[in-house]
């Protein structure tokens, strides 16, 4: 029987088979970095083999963050006397890294590991400016290939990434123990394996060993992945004021010193992330704008969000309990709203009544990261002939609809500007919400926060909880 996990499996499944041309260009890269002899036509001689790498190589060499005069460079060895043996270096195993990783349909694990990767590449290469006269090209690579096992999993892996996928997005997983299962090995131990297998130098196997830490360039290298790594969870948090205070001491200047080069080496990323060509890059690394950083934590956490069928079980069966109950509106509609959130998976959900004599729509309740907030003044004048609306179509003509499908095109017009303010542009489920024959309201739902698409197990569970609210309701109301 063939092995399909072990440390042994993934090295050669990715060095022969998956990513032969990666591991050949950065074996040969960081073979003439260690050769102090080395020189300009040897350097060129090896990105001259591949026509394609040569082309990009010196399109990101004459980008406006490379080369800021825009002096014309046409030839790999112009690229080298402008811009120096270590950067174009630099620059050929990057590109390497994002053609070789993004060539096929990318996992989004893949696309966020990669900015993290530049982004720690940057935060590391300007941390050892401080820290050592020299060599910091060295610190970039190190930090950008950091987690180049887990880059090369996600990458390349297929059925069994998507199986990892699954058994991670199930409630109460172990990330790491479920990497293991799948693997056979942690993302650590296949990044320290690929690390002595192609070659990747001294400093990248320090920095995962840990080391005694003391040497500048290992500790640039940790901080800035550290660094990266810690932005996902916002610039204040505790963690962040740790490596912050690190790198302080570290290069003599103050905490409030370290905040602004560490944001300005984040703002840094988004450039060179961008100057590699995948613009999908460069929205996933943390902003700097506070307005940016709220919306892109409420994107990550919304990502996490998955189905969860106890939850939706446990609230269907509530449901028909509470209309049976002396309970008020709100309980019921709180944990109609905990089905389809926690339970379908659906990212945001509210329901909107009549209010003002049934003048106009406002929210009763919502929920999803910052939606009930959005909402707070939000107010929706019930249509009238010159100005038509899709809240008012759906209780006037009691439809459950999933707009944004070809199904419900004709009705488009009807998401009209002021809904379009709030709810923004994208498929959303809408129905109606009645007390017996008496209108009550709207209920919505869509996932606009990370923008997936929706699906079909959400419509249906999203019909069933619309039929036992407005069973409720009615019972609610005959009492």
């Amino acid at each position: 029987m063939t092995q399909t996990t072990g440390l042994d499996y993934w090295l050669k499944r990715f060095t022969d088979s998956d990513l032969p041309a990666l591991a050949s260009v950065v074996n040969d890269l960081q073979q003439l970095a260690a050769d102090d002899d080395t020189s300009v036509k040897q350097l060129a001689d090896v990105l001259l083999h591949d026509a394609a790498l040569t082309s990009h190589v010196l399109k990101v060499a004459n980008s406006i963050y490379y080369n800021p005069m825009q002096e014309s460079i046409r030839t790999i060895s112009r690229a080298i006397v402008l811009l120096g043996f270590a950067n174009v270096r630099s620059i050929c195993l990057s590109t390497s890294l994002v053609d070789a990783l993004l060539q096929q349909r990318p996992h989004q694990q893949l696309l966020e590991l990669l900015a993290r990767a530049f982004h720690a590449a940057v935060q590391a290469r300007n941390i050892a400016s401080y820290l050592m006269a020299r060599d910091q090209e060295e610190v970039f690579i190190a930090a950008l290939l950091y987690h180049l096992g887990e880059l090369a999993f996600w990458s390349c892996a297929g059925e069994a990434a998507d199986r990892l996928v699954t058994l991670q997005s199930a409630p109460g997983a172990d990330a790491d123990a479920c990497v293991r299962q799948v693997l056979g090995v942690s993302f650590a131990q296949l990044s320290q394996g690929l690390a002595k297998a192609w070659n990747l130098g001294e400093n990248v196997v320090l920095a995962h060993a840990g080391g005694t830490r003391k040497e500048p360039q290992v500790q640039a290298i940790v901080l800035g992945v550290q660094i990266s790594d810690q932005s996902l969870t916002g610039w204040d948090h505790p963690a962040m004021e740790k490596h912050l205070q690190e790198f302080a001491q570290l290069a003599g200047i103050t905490a409030q010193e370290a905040l602004e080069q560490v944001l300005q080496s984040a703002e840094e990323a988004v450039r060179v992330v961008a100057t590699f060509g995948d613009e999908r890059l460069a929205g996933l690394i943390p902003a700097t704008d506070p307005e940016q950083i709220a919306r892109q934590q409420q994107q990550r956490k919304a990502c996490l969000l998955q189905p969860d069928l106890t939850v939706l079980q446990s609230c269907l069966q509530d449901m028909g309990m509470l209309a049976n109950k002396q309970v008020g509106v709100d309980v019921l509609l709180q944990t109609l709203l905990r089905g389809l959130h926690q339970g379908a998976g659906l990212e945001r959900v509210m329901v909107a009544v009549l209010a003002e004599g049934q003048s106009c729509f406002r929210v009763r309740q919502a929920v999803g990261e910052g939606f009930a907030h959005k909402l707070l003044d939000w107010r929706l004048p019930v249509d009238n002939p010159a100005q038509r609306h899709l809240f008012s179509y759906v209780l006037r003509d009691r439809e459950v609809l999933w707009m944004g499908v070809p199904a419900t095109s004709s009705l488009l017009d009807l998401v009209t500007q002021p809904m379009l303010q709030y709810l923004e542009k994208g498929m959303f489920f809408i129905a109606p919400v009645m007390a017996g024959s008496r209108p009550v309201g709207v209920l919505y739902a869509d996932s606009r926060l990370s923008g997936r698409a929706l699906l079909n197990e959400q419509f249906v569970a999203f019909k069933r909880f619309v039929q036992l609210v407005n069973r409720a309701l009615d019972k609610m109301t005959a009492r």
